[in-house]
């Protein structure tokens, strides 16, 4: 008995570590595809939060303040750290 009881200490001792190894990691951007998902998860939320303050602002209109949402969220596109010009020069 006390051999039993030891062996199933020493199995779960070991195979408890052994057991949370296997499972896979969280997520994480690991792909081209997810990277550029969370750019323009962000480049929208800040789009969201301008135009937020902009319209908390009695200043602009709503059509200025969509375009001012609108511009910041082509600059995410044109600017973002995997993103290619929107406009090539022609060098010829």
């Amino acid at each position: 008995m006390k051999n039993l009881v030891g062996l199933l200490a020493a199995l779960a001792t070991l195979g408890l570590p052994m057991t949370i190894a296997t499972y896979p990691q969280t997520a994480q951007a690991q792909t081209k595809g997810m990277e550029h998902r969370d750019d323009r998860r962000d480049s929208r939320q800040v789009s969201r939060e301008v135009k937020q303050a902009c319209k908390a602002g009695d200043e602009k209109t709503r059509a200025e303040c969509r375009n001012v949402k609108h511009d910041v969220k082509q600059e995410g596109r044109q600017n973002g750290p995997s993103s290619t010009p929107a406009t090539t020069a022609n060098p010829h």
